[in-house]
């Protein structure tokens, strides 16, 4: 298994590589750049002062403006002592991370201080130099020091930020694809139910009027009768099924559209509860049944099996039958005492499926156990 790194490794190895840099090029005697010492000090106390420019970098990254502020003075005191290179290079690191890494405005303030610190090495340049060649030389030496740390931690913030805002604009323009292609989708979904509503429906509608008034109105013959209602039962049915795939399409839901699931599939929903780790008994004695009651039975059954899991249930006993017309859905559980409630979304959920297809559900402890009933009318009243 790859080792996660921790956030404090990178800052403690960059400042431990800081001073090991610097030490080297103390203790090889690199020139100064600025041999103007006020307070002559031993090789000890520049490497302390180093020290603790190099543990400002711990914080480079977390607090860069800060990290920058603190160095400031040991910047000013190894200067008093003669500006060494090392010094300089780890204050101008620091400088690097606070324009990179510091708030867009302290950016903007340090991009015009070191501006400022160009202005001042060039008027400086001027006036102690001999001559053109000199001052030249002057500006050349000093005036990179606090331009090219600023200048090269704009250029890669500006292209840090490029690429943040390609990446949103990327995003955006990915999220509006999706939602045309939703819209589109839902457009033609909502035609289509249109058209089913407005002209399939209308005709089969029709039909069940018509069979059912000269079912009304027929004489004894009873083959004649026999087809006339199984014409209206068959319509009926099919209307029944149409308003379903009615609401589908009119459904926002991304899987509207997937075949709905049916209480033939019961043996795979108890299957899945069973693997959750609850003991399920089932039982189903029904034959064909509209489209929108077995959906609606299955679904009951579904939230019914996942409250029991939830709650802690370790048993539960499933029966669906058909009884007067009606679809009898019954889901008994053990669930312990302190979760004998029902003020959950499920139930609600539960409810509004039986009261779309004209049923009516009840749920609530009984006898130390959970009990959900479900009654659901076959035919359309």
């Amino acid at each position: 298994m790859e080792r996660r790194r921790r956030p404090w490794q990178l800052p403690v190895w960059h400042a431990v590589i800081w001073f090991g840099f610097g030490s080297v090029l103390l203790a090889v005697d690199v020139p100064l750049v600025l041999d103007a010492a006020v307070l002559p000090a031993p090789h000890w106390a520049r490497l302390l002062v180093l020290a603790a420019l190099c543990a400002l970098h711990l914080a480079r990254d977390t607090h860069p403006v800060p990290a920058l502020i603190a160095g400031q003075p040991l910047l000013l005191l190894d200067a008093a002592m003669g500006l060494s290179l090392p010094a300089l290079l780890a204050a101008g690191d620091l400088l690097y991370s606070a324009v990179l890494n510091g708030p867009r405005r302290a950016s903007r303030v340090l991009l015009g201080a070191a501006f400022a610190c160009v202005a001042a090495a060039a008027a400086v340049s001027l006036t102690i130099g001999k001559d053109l060649r000199d001052s030249t030389l002057y500006f050349l030496t000093f005036a990179p020091i606090p331009m090219l740390p600023v200048w090269w931690a704009t250029n890669v913030r500006r292209q840090r930020e490029a690429a943040e805002a390609e990446r949103a604009r990327a995003d955006q323009l990915a999220h509006i694809v999706e939602l045309d292609r939703a819209a589109a989708v839902q457009r033609e979904r909502a035609a289509m139910a249109r058209d089913l509503h407005d002209v399939i429906a209308g005709h089969v509608s029709a039909v069940a009027i018509q069979s059912e008034a000269l079912l009304s109105r027929a004489d004894g013959d009873a083959t004649a009768r026999a087809v006339l209602r199984s014409v209206r039962e068959n319509s009926v049915a099919a209307l029944t099924e149409m308003r379903a795939m009615i609401g589908l399409l009119r459904s926002e839901s991304p899987d509207a559209l997937t075949a709905p699931a049916r209480l033939r599939d019961l043996a795979q929903l108890v299957g899945s509860a069973r693997a959750a780790g609850l003991d399920v008994a089932a039982s189903a004695e029904v034959g064909e049944l509209p489209a929108a009651v077995d959906l609606s039975a299955y679904r009951i059954v579904q939230e019914a099996l996942t409250n029991a899991v939830k709650h802690g249930g370790s048993r539960a006993e499933v029966n669906v039958r058909q009884a007067d017309g009606r679809l009898v859905v019954e889901v008994v559980n053990d669930v312990p005492a302190a979760r004998e409630r029902g003020d959950g979304t499920g139930l609600l959920s539960m409810t509004e499926r039986a009261a779309a297809v004209g049923g009516a559900l009840s749920a609530g402890p009984r006898g130390g156990r959970w009990h959900v009933r479900a009654d659901l009318p076959l035919e359309e009243s």
